[in-house]
Formats: structure tokens, sequence, C-alpha cells
């Protein structure tokens, strides 16, 4: 792992290798999403008490469910949340790779069966509403310094901390602010000057539709892709008693995403259907079960070569939004939550950019790579019939060998090896 000067002199013995308990430091947090529910619950498990601005009036989730990998699910259950997530979530049968229009299985890997994934990666692979979650999250944190209706407007950094000013008027001094607030990041624009959001090109159509209602659907508990010509179809159960599938659709186009300001765009319901016509009977009655009006265009952001900037920092998607096709946003923001929350612990204010060049260091070459491979799969997903699909159905048929890197991470674990690694001589 390769660190900058700055990160490596973060690792220094004594008292930077203990943690720092302060009840007096000042840790803001932009957005009560599922990055910074997650790290306010990781910082109280160090004994710090971080201050949450969220400029929703109220708590929502867009959009209708995610998949927990090991990866997240593993961290979650250390802040004690799996019990709860278990009651209210689906783990999947298996992970199928279907073809488009005749249901082939093209390649499967077990996930409930057996106990398979959870004896590989140690922590269980769960389908969940979103709301859940977000549930789940708040009633872990408790609300206690969350603030709704604040909307982060400009920072202005002083010698020794940080000044928020939001649009309700409210101003607040901190040591150090979080940007939790996704894609169109207030911090992230204070950061690297811009919130440099970039449209892949490619759109979505979502819904949850009773198991009961898709009387095509073969395996209606497992995890599938359905894989066809410029678009693929993701499902998966959700919910305790396993009754709902969610689908996520995506499909190519449109080439210039029509509404400059927003991630979504009115559509008539023949758009949804007609995207989908001649494929398998499942897929046609997914799509029709739900009424479509709107489309999901799917956004990711440049990547930067600095995640912080003074006293403020970047995680989640405001630093590392991808596309959603390993199924990694959620996950990976909680593995930036873990490792933040975990630094922050062990460091004063007076470290506070060898703290941040070591979080750096350790979570952008892995965030990198993944965004990189979900934009590389989309292709492959998206193959028209043809002679590529030989070596994208042995491709598929690798997933496990070639991706297991992703699922078996462990974020804790990774940020103390480092801590504890001796420290290296600055060079050059």
């Amino acid at each position: 792992m390769s660190m900058t000067p700055a990160a490596h002199a973060m690792r220094r013995s004594g008292k930077k290798e203990k943690r720092v308990r302060s009840s007096n430091r000042r840790i803001a947090i932009i957005g009560a999403g599922i990055g910074g529910l997650t790290l306010a619950l990781a910082l109280r498990e160090r004994g710090i008490e971080a201050t949450i601005y969220e400029q929703a009036a109220q708590l929502t989730e867009i959009g209708a469910a995610i998949a927990l990998s090991a990866n997240g699910t593993r961290e979650l259950e250390r802040l004690g949340c799996l019990p709860a997530l278990a009651k209210v979530s689906t783990e999947p049968t298996e992970l199928i790779y279907r073809n488009w229009a005749d249901d082939r299985r093209v390649a499967a890997f077990p996930v409930r069966m057996d106990g398979a994934y959870r004896k590989l990666f140690g922590a269980p692979y769960f389908g969940i509403h979103r709301a859940d979650l977000q549930t789940i999250l708040s009633a872990q944190h408790g609300g206690a310094r969350l603030h709704l209706g604040h909307r982060l407007e400009r920072l202005v950094e002083g010698d020794h901390s940080i000044r928020l000013h939001f649009s309700n008027g409210h101003v607040e001094e901190v040591d150090v602010v979080i940007g939790a607030d996704g894609v169109r990041s207030a911090v992230r624009r204070h950061v690297a000057g811009s919130d440099a959001m970039r449209y892949s090109r490619t759109s979505a159509f979502r819904g949850i539709v009773p198991i009961e209602n898709l009387p095509s659907l073969p395996d209606p508990e497992a995890i599938q892709f359905w894989m066809g010509p410029n678009a693929h179809l993701l499902h998966y159960a959700i919910g305790g008693e396993r009754k709902a599938v969610n689908y996520f659709a995506v499909v190519e186009g449109p080439e210039i995403w029509p509404q400059s300001g927003g991630s979504t765009a009115r559509i008539d319901h023949q758009v949804a259907v007609d995207a989908f016509k001649g494929w398998h009977p499942a897929v046609s009655e997914m799509i029709g079960a739900v009424e479509h009006t709107i489309r999901w265009g799917l956004f990711t952001v440049n990547p930067i070569l600095h995640w912080f900037k003074g006293r403020a920092v970047l995680m989640g998607d405001s630093v590392h939004a991808m596309l959603p096709h390993h199924g990694q946003g959620a996950n990976t923001t909680i593995e930036d939550a873990v490792t933040l929350a975990e630094l922050l612990a062990r460091a004063d204010m007076s470290d506070l950019a060898e703290t941040l060049a070591l979080y750096q260091a350790l979570r952008q070459a892995r965030t990198r790579k993944i965004q990189r491979s979900a934009w590389d799969t989309n292709r492959q997903l998206h193959l028209v019939d043809g002679p590529e699909l030989a070596e994208r159905d042995r491709k598929v048929a690798r997933f496990a060998d070639d991706f297991s890197w992703i699922h078996a991470h462990d974020a804790l674990q990774t940020v103390k090896a480092a801590l504890a690694e001796p420290r290296l001589q600055a060079t050059g």
C-alpha cells in the first residue's frame, strides 16, 4: 500500500497509538443518510459524539432497496445493527446470471444455500428496503445531536476551526466537518471547487413487486441479473418475510440527460415497457407491474486528487459515487465511515492533516478500482447477441474468483493494520 509522507507521519508511537477520548471535540457530519448515520454511530462507539446536519425536514431515503454485502454487514454487526437488519432483510438463495430471452442460467453461485456466502466471507448478504435500513440506523442513533432542515451553504476556514453557514441562518464552528452529502455535495464544492457530476448515458427504472404477481419468475429468492442487448435487469427479494422483489432495470440512454438540476426525469410508462419488449416473461411481468412515471439517471463523480482540504473531508458518494452494477455504493460508504471513525478516534486535532491523508490513502485506490469495474461491467451486461457473448459468459462464470476481493474486505482490520505498521521513513 503506497502512502504519502504525511500519511506515514501518522504512524508514530506513544500517544498517537491510543484512542483520544475527548468530550469537547467538535465534529460535524453533513448528511444524515446511510453514510452520515453510520459514521456517527462508529464515532460514538469510540467515545466521540458528532453532530449531524441534514438539509431535509425529515429523514427519507430515495429509491427502493439496496443490497448489503459482507464488507458492509460485518461493520454494521460491529455497531450492533445486525439483529435488527436480519429481521427485515432477505438473504438470497443464489446469485444467478441469466440470458435475457430464454432464462438460460449463464452462471450461478450459492449465497444462502448451505451457508456458502457466510462461510466464505464471514458475514451475510442482505436485500433490504432503504427505508428499513434508514429506520434501523436512525433508531440506533437515537436522534441526539441530529439537526434537520439545515442546508449547508458555505464553509469558512479559520486557523483552528471551520465555520459552517446554513441557509436557515444558523452558524456553527467546528474542528472538522465530514461531507456525507451525496453527489451534489456542498462540502465537495468547498474541497474541490465543484461537484463534477458525470452522467453515464444510462438510466434506470425501478420498482417493488409482490412475488405472487410474478408467476413466470424462476428462483424468486435469488439475486439475479438478466443480461440483454443494451439493457439489463437486476432483482432480489427483500423483507423479512420474502414476499416482495425489488428490481432495478438499466437501459442505454438518453444520450443527454434532460434534467440538468436533478437525477430523475418524467417519462411515460410505455417507455419502460418498450425498453424490455421481447424479453423473458418474468422481466415483462416485473416492468409491467409498476406504473413508471420517472426514470433515474445514473451518475458518478469525477475523481479528485485530494479528498480533503483544511478541516473538511469527503466520504461516500460525495467523493466516489459509482454505478450500481456491483451493488457497492452503500457498502463502500459504510467502509469509509468505519475507517474515518477509527482514525479520528486515534488522533487529536493537531494531527488532522496527517489523519485525513492516511484516510485517503486507505480508501482512494479501493473505491476507484470498484468505480472503474462497475463502469466496465455495464458494457458486459449490455452486449448484443454476437461473438463477444462467449467471452462474456466465461467472464461471468469467474465472478466469485474475480470479485471476492470486494466482499472479503474488512475495513476495520485494514485501518488497524495500517496504524500498527512500523513507521516508514519518508523519502523524496
